[in-house]
């Protein structure tokens, strides 16, 4: 089958907007098709994890300076990338919930003990808790680091750290973790299963 094109948009170093192939294949048991993504894009995300964890980096370090909200990284990026405070938001809300959804498998592969997950918490404390455990900071050439957290946790559990793919969106099957030992299965709330 051939593959479909989608727009991957990249901020750092620079500024790029490119068009990527991405794999696609039928399934021989549902006859339903299915796409291959690459480890460093988030499913139905244009920009980049590098794109995303790089702009909250930005925007941790404007907010230990003080500063309130997201500008101060919305127009550190290129204005050329459409990045908007409202968008970081979004971004930050999508980081904090991955994380919170794999902080048990996370907490096996790092030292978490430095996260705080409390409600009371604001979403910039949490995030920077993940990424200083990460060894992520603000201003650094963070690209090796990342991809080394997304590849620990993708081979962990075979999911993406960010982001839902389709088979989970509104979907009431149970989902099954066969990486787990022992497996776990993990019933949406919809789900009519007991």
């Amino acid at each position: 089958m051939s593959p479909y094109w989608r727009y991957a948009v990249e901020l750092f170093p620079e500024f790029q907007k490119r068009r990527i192939p991405i794999a696609r294949f039928i399934c021989r048991q549902r006859r339903k098709t299915f796409s291959l993504l690459p480890i460093q894009l988030i499913p139905y995300f244009q920009y980049t994890v590098d794109a995303v964890v790089g702009t909250l980096l930005l925007g941790m370090g404007c907010w230990q300076m003080g500063q309130k909200g997201f500008h101060g990284a919305s127009v550190t990026v290129d204005p050329d990338s459409l990045v908007t405070p409202w968008l970081i938001t979004c971004w930050l809300a999508a980081v904090v919930r991955g994380l919170r959804r794999s902080h048990a498998v996370l907490r096996r592969l790092y030292d978490l003990d430095g996260v705080r997950t409390l409600e009371r918490v604001e979403g910039w404390q949490e995030a920077a808790g993940y990424f200083v455990a990460f060894g992520l900071k603000p201003k650094m050439d963070f690209h090796a680091l990342l991809m080394d957290v997304l590849g620990r946790y993708s081979r962990s559990t075979g999911q993406f750290l960010f982001g839902t793919p389709s088979q989970y969106r509104g979907s009431a099957r149970p989902y099954v973790f066969l990486s787990q030992n022992p497996p776990v299965v993990v019933r949406p709330k919809s789900s009519p299963l007991p």
